[in-house]
């Protein structure tokens, strides 16, 4: 891992690290999933300034529970789960963003250590280091080792900040486990398993299963701001691969897959179409009605919770639910 350390004030109580590994390629991604036979794109590409900006408005809407869910658990619950963490920890978050939630945690954190190490993960530096010094200024008693790399192979930069004499806690907050299948789910939590200790712990945020009627309009709402959000998928291809869509030629589209527990998001052509992308050298042939699957998200159970977690190497010793039983953050401590 390769550090480019950005001081935020004189006691350097920041450092900003860019992990060596190699991130997938947006164009080739693009040509991957738009020239196969069922065509999709990575939900992994919805983040840029604008689908970032977007998001941020999605979790204020009143459809979308899952932020104001999990903000209920964490803010009932935060003295119960930071003492399951135990007395001395380094904590380690995974995908961070803005570091909203974490703050909740962090209040008591703080007040039970005297200098506790903050590790936030994410890809987007100009983030880490805009709420790295923001987290500076509101704690004194933090330090903030932050790391750019992508949160689906934790083991790169755990493995490469060493260990400490700290308890390693790892959270995984939101529901972004949810967006990621079965399989990869394992996969993701078996590589971190890979790189912790017997005893050291995940607290993992997961989306529970719950009726159509509350699901799909958390992913279809009437103001359209998750149809744009969808659509700025093809915006950004258009913006950075010189691609021709006509964003008003397609449609959002999100319903509850009961069978998978799961919701998916798709963009439907309206008619029959081709596409240019100019810096791929491609045309793309959409016929009226089909569909360019955008993301999945799962939701959970106590029995796909625990099959994740004997799956991944972990054991899981403590749930909390937020009042309505729509979401959970479960402690998983590692055998």
């Amino acid at each position: 891992m390769t550090a480019a350390v950005v001081s935020l004030g004189p006691d350097s109580r920041f450092a900003l690290f860019h992990a060596d590994e190699v991130r997938g390629d947006f164009g080739e991604d693009v040509r991957t999933g738009l020239t196969a036979p069922s065509k999709w794109l990575s939900p992994r590409w919805f983040y840029d300034e604008l689908g970032s900006s977007l998001f941020d408005s999605i979790c204020f809407l009143p459809e979308y529970y899952v932020m104001r869910a999990e903000a209920e658990v964490l803010t009932s619950f935060r003295q119960e789960i930071v003492a399951s963490f135990g007395p001395q920890i380094r904590l380690i978050e995974l995908g961070s963003g803005a570091a909203r939630k974490t703050r909740i945690l962090l209040d008591p954190l703080t007040e039970r250590q005297p200098c506790l190490e903050y590790v936030p993960v994410d890809i987007d530096p100009a983030m880490l280091e805009r709420v790295g010094r923001d987290l500076l200024n509101e704690y004194e008693r933090l330090r903030v080792l932050a790391v750019c790399s992508d949160f689906t192979r934790p083991s790169i930069p755990i493995v490469a900040l060493g260990r400490n004499r700290s308890r390693t806690v790892v959270l995984f907050l939101g529901s972004t486990i949810g967006n990621l299948d079965p399989e990869e789910s394992i996969a993701m939590l078996r590589d971190l398993r890979s790189a912790l200790v017997p005893g050291d712990a995940l607290l993992l945020g997961a989306d529970l299963r719950k009726s159509k009627s509350i699901l799909e309009p958390a992913y279809d709402d009437p103001l359209g701001v998750t149809a744009a959000f969808n659509l700025n998928l093809l915006g950004r291809i258009n913006r950075e691969l010189g691609g021709h869509f006509a964003l008003d030629a397609f449609r959002h589209r999100a319903f509850y897959d009961e069978e998978h527990g799961r919701i998916e998001m798709h963009l439907v052509s309206k008619s029959a179409q081709t596409v240019a992308i100019d810096d791929l050298e491609l045309e793309i042939e959409l016929a009226e009605g089909e569909s360019i699957h955008t993301e999945s998200s799962y939701k959970h159970n106590d029995a796909t919770l625990a099959a994740l977690a004997e799956a991944s190497g972990f054991a899981i010793e403590r749930t909390w639910t937020d009042s309505r039983k729509f979401f959970t953050d479960v402690l998983m401590v590692s055998c």
